[in-house]
C-alpha cells in the first residue's frame, strides 16, 4: 500500500518534495493545494494530480490522505501544519518551522496531542557530508568541539517577492539561509542546548536595484526589481551552548564581498574540519600538523538531500526508524532566531528561556 501524499503550497520548494515522492516506491502524489489557482492547475497537469484545491480544509477532509508536505510561505507553516495534524495527517514542514518560537511550540503541542509525526525540513541533516562528518565526531576524531563558524553569504542574492516581505517571511537571510547552517552545526554538536546569543542585523543595501545579478541567481516566483524589501541584508551572531561551545554565524542576501560563500568550520581539541562544501580536516600526526583529504566523491556531497529527507519521513511514518529532525529541534531553532533578532533590536545579549 502506498502512502497518499498531499502538497500544501506548490511553489518552487515543492518541486524538490514532489520529485522525491515520485521516486519513492511507497508514496503516491494524491492532492495539491495552493492559493494561486493558475499555479495549482499548472502543477496538477504537469504531475498528473487531479485532486486540486484552493481551500486547505477541503483537501484535508480527504480521509484517505496519509501525510502532507507544507511548502507554503513561512507565515503559512504554523496554520497549515496545525490544521493538517488536527485532520489526522502526518506532516513534513519546510524550514523555518514557523515565524517564531511561540508558533513552533503550538505546532509541537498539536502534534503530541494528535499523536502524529511532525518532522521539520532540516534538509542539511540528510546530506552525505553531514553523515560523513558525524561518523568522525562519533568516534571522537576531533575531540571536544568547542568552537564553530558558519557562513551563508551572497554578494547580490535577495530572492525578492515574499522572501523580501517580513510579514510573510519572518525575516531575511537569517531565517532563510542561516537556519540551515545553525541547525546543521547544532546537530553535529550533538544537540547542545543554546543558552544565550548576541546578534546584529543590518538593512543597508536592500535589493540593490540597477545592479546586475549573477546569471542564474535565484529569484522568487513573480519577484520584480521593484518589490519592497523589509528584511535585513545581513545578520551576524554569537550563540553560546550549555556545554560551553560557541557558534559564530553570518548570513547575508546582499554583501560587498568577492564571491558567494557557504561553509561550516568546526574546531576541536584533537582536530578541525571545514565543509566548503567539500570536506577538509586538520589534525596532528606524529608531532606534525597535517591536512587530511579523503578520497571519496566530494562532488556528490549535496546530491540526494531531499530524496534522503523524504525517504526518512516515510521510514518514520512506517515505524522503521526514529525521526532525526523532530519538532522539538524546530522549536529550539526558532528560540535561537527569536533571540538573535531580539538581541539585534536591543543591542545586547539575550538569554534564551525554556
Amino acid at each position: 500500500m502506498a502512502y497518499k501524499i498531499g502538497i500544501i503550497g506548490v511553489g518552487n520548494i515543492s518541486l524538490e518534495h514532489i520529485q522525491a515522492y515520485l521516486a519513492n516506491p511507497e508514496t503516491e502524489l494524491y492532492a495539491f493545494c495552493d492559493i494561486n489557482k493558475e499555479r495549482l492547475n499548472y502543477m496538477g497537469k504537469k504531475y498528473g494530480v487531479t485532486r486540486l484545491y484552493t481551500n486547505l480544509d477541503e483537501m484535508l477532509a480527504l480521509d484517505e490522505l496519509d501525510a502532507v508536505s507544507v511548502c507554503t510561505w513561512n507565515n503559512g507553516h504554523a496554520p497549515a501544519t496545525i490544521a493538517a495534524l488536527k485532520a489526522g495527517k502526518h506532516v513534513l514542514c519546510e524550514k523555518p518551522m514557523a515565524l517564531n518560537a511561540k508558533e513552533a511550540e503550538e505546532m509541537k503541542k498539536t502534534a503530541e496531542e494528535c499523536g502524529k509525526l511532525l518532522m521539520i525540513g532540516f534538509v542539511r541533516r540528510h546530506g552525505n557530508d553531514c553523515k560523513l562528518v558525524k561518523q568522525f565526531i562519533d568516534t571522537d576524531y576531533f575531540g571536544e568541539l568547542y568552537y564553530a563558524k558558519a557562513t551563508y553569504l551572497r554578494r547580490h542574492g535577495n530572492p525578492g517577492g515574499w522572501f523580501a516581505d517580513v510579514t510573510r517571511s519572518g525575516g531575511g537571510p537569517l531565517i532563510d539561509l542561516g537556519v540551515h547552517v545553525i541547525d546543521l552545526v547544532r546537530y553535529l554538536l550533538g544537540g547542545s542546548k543554546p543558552v544565550s546569543v548576541y546578534g546584529a542585523t543590518f538593512r543597508k543595501l536592500g535589493d540593490r536595484p540597477g545592479v546586475a545579478r549573477n546569471p542564474g541567481a535565484y529569484r522568487s516566483a513573480g519577484a520584480t526589481d521593484n518589490d519592497p524589501v523589509t528584511v535585513e541584508d545581513l545578520a551576524s551572531a554569537m550563540i553560546r551552548f550549555d556545554n560551553g561551545a560557541v557558534l559564530h554565524i553570518e548570513a547575508a542576501f546582499d554583501l560587498n564581498l568577492k564571491k558567494d560563500e557557504g561553509k561550516i568550520e568546526l574546531f576541536g581539541t584533537k582536530g578541525g574540519a571545514k565543509l566548503d562544501p567539500e570536506l577538509e580536516m586538520y589534525t596532528t600526526v606524529n608531532g606534525y600538523m597535517a591536512d587530511v583529504n579523503l578520497t571519496y566523491p566530494t562532488a556528490l556531497s549535496f546530491n540526494g538531500l531531499f530524496q534522503n529527507e523524504i525517504n526518512h519521513f516515510i521510514d518514520c511514518i512506517s515505524g522503521r526508524t526514529e525521526c532525526i529532525a523532530p519538532a522539538e529541534d524546530g522549536v529550539v531553532l526558532m528560540k535561537i532566531l527569536d533571540a538573535i533578532y531580539r538581541s539585534a533590536e536591543i543591542g545586547h545579549e539575550v538569554v534564551i528561556e525554556y
